[in-house]
Formats: C-alpha cells, structure tokens, sequence
C-alpha cells in the first residue's frame, strides 16, 4: 500500500495503542509540509522564494492529494497578493491533518475512537489497526539513518521533514537526537534528482523553522 508523506508523518506521530498524536503540534506542521512536497514531486506545485504557486491543477487521482490541491489552488486565486509557504501551512495544518487521519482510518491502517474527556469533552483517539505500513516506513527509515543505507527520494523527503519538525523522538524512540540527528541532516542536504524538489524541500525546512519559533514564541509569553 502506498501512502503519502504526509500520511507516514502522521503514522509516526500517533501511538500505536492509545491512539493519541504524539508531537501533535509538530506532525500538523509535517503533514501539512508533506502533503505540499506530494503535490510539487506530483508536477503540480512550485515552491520557489517562499512563495506556493500551482503549476497544473489537474487532478492526480489521489483523493487526498487532489483535496489539497483544490483547496490550495482556490487559496492560491484568492490570495494572489500573498502567497508565502508559511500562511499556507498555518492556514492547512490543522484541517490537513484532520484529513490525513481520516485517510488512514479509511485505508484501515488506524481506527477512530470517540470519548469525552472528564464525561464532558469530546475527544479522538486513532490506535493502530495494521501495522504494516508502519512497520515498513520504520525500516525505511532505520536503513537509511541508523545503517547508512542509501535512501530512495520518498524516503529522503521524509527524513527531511522528520528533521526539519523535529520528530525524532517519534521517529526514532528511545535514541538520542545526538545519535540520528547528523546522518538525518546529511541527507536531508543530499543530492536530489530535481532541483526544484531540492528547492522545496529548502524552503519548506525555513517555513517551518519559522511557524515553529513562533509556536514557541507564543506558548512562552
């Protein structure tokens, strides 16, 4: 089964028996920067200078994919003044990852699971329901970061976007972020076979370096 970036951001966030998002506000940012990644490796989408562009909104006969690109390209009508990566992640991240969820619960790979919290709020649990694809992402990613393996572009681009939010822990439990930190970096610097793949993968990481600080920023003040 195939399932895209932003999907495997989410499948490394949530835990496997609770259900609940690990890194919740560091995987919307993920989910949102890989669902745009899909759609500029797809031929859809330019992220050059800060800035989105939709290069061919034809559809990619990905329900998820084809959502966001909908969704960005009457943004990117309606916004023609502004279209700067940052206000489209902080517009899609949340609404994103919902979407991304609600994909996978399709897919069968997580179940939703509906509670109040204190008998009064409501709250959504996804627990695991086949850990295959999971379990094939992980091996992915120990290959190619823990044994020096050679990733392939997919798996590069997630390793990027692990590295640029910060979900090492969620990546890889249990290991020191001094111990995966430099091989992830080297590859998220590699070489890429399309220099505008490599551009968006840039300007993605500076993106999301700058909604993170400012999440920071905020909860401290």
């Amino acid at each position: 089964m195939t399932v895209s970036l932003g999907e495997e951001i989410m499948l490394l966030s949530l835990d496997d028996e609770t259900g609940a998002a690990k890194g919740e506000t560091a995987a919307r940012w993920g989910v949102a920067a890989g669902m745009l990644l899909e759609l500029v490796m797809a031929g859809r989408v330019t992220v050059r200078g800060g800035r989105v562009e939709v290069f061919d909104p034809t559809p990619t006969g990905d329900a998820l994919l084809d959502g966001r690109l909908d969704r960005l390209t009457r943004w990117v009508h309606e916004t023609s003044s502004s279209r700067k990566v940052v206000a489209w992640l902080t517009r899609d991240h949340a609404k994103g990852s919902q979407d991304v969820v609600d994909s996978l619960v399709a897919r069968g790979l997580v179940t939703e699971e509906k509670r109040r919290a204190l008998g009064v709020f409501p709250v959504r649990r996804y627990p695991e329901a086949d850990g295959t694809v999971e379990r094939e992402l992980r091996a992915r990613l120990a290959a190619a970061v823990l044994e020096g393996a050679e990733p392939d572009a997919r798996t590069t681009a997630l390793v990027a976007l692990v590295h640029a939010t910060g979900m090492h822990p969620q990546a890889f439990p249990g290991l020191p972020k001094k111990q995966v930190d430099p091989r992830m970096a080297e590859i998220a610097e590699g070489h890429w076979a399309g220099v505008s793949v490599r551009e968006a993968i840039r300007n993605l990481q500076a993106a999301i370096s700058a909604v993170t600080m400012v999440t920071v920023l905020t909860v401290v003040s």
